[in-house]
């Protein structure tokens, strides 16, 4: 696992770019598996990506796997890539940048969130 200097920086960082509540994520992963007729248990709703996201902000820093660890440099470094976090929000969005918001929002970053 990283040291503490290290995973002070990933947690901060994640914490950054994952800016939808937990309760916010769980309702997104839910509603982006729902279809006309059924939606998905909550436990069952969303990427494994996702999933792992809604439990590692559901934990406290002292509790992280080194699973959860990976994770987080995951969502980091996708979001980092995908957008420019100093960036203000499009106020006109295409189908293109609806796209990459929703699957932004699968990773806890919603782009439109101040």
């Amino acid at each position: 696992m990283a040291d503490a200097l290290e995973l002070e920086a990933l947690w901060e960082d994640f914490h950054r770019v994952v800016n939808m509540t937990s309760q916010e994520l769980a309702a997104w992963l839910r509603v982006r598996d729902a279809d006309e007729e059924s939606e998905p248990l909550p436990e069952q709703a969303g990427s494994p990506t996702g999933q792992h996201v809604l439990a590692i902000l559901q934990k406290r820093r002292t509790d992280l796997t080194d699973d959860d660890v990976r994770v987080m440099y995951k969502v980091v470094d996708t979001v980092g890539d995908l957008v420019d976090l100093e960036d203000e929000p499009l106020p006109e969005r295409t189908e293109e940048d609806t796209r990459l918001r929703h699957r932004l929002m699968t990773l806890g970053h919603d782009p439109l969130k101040p």
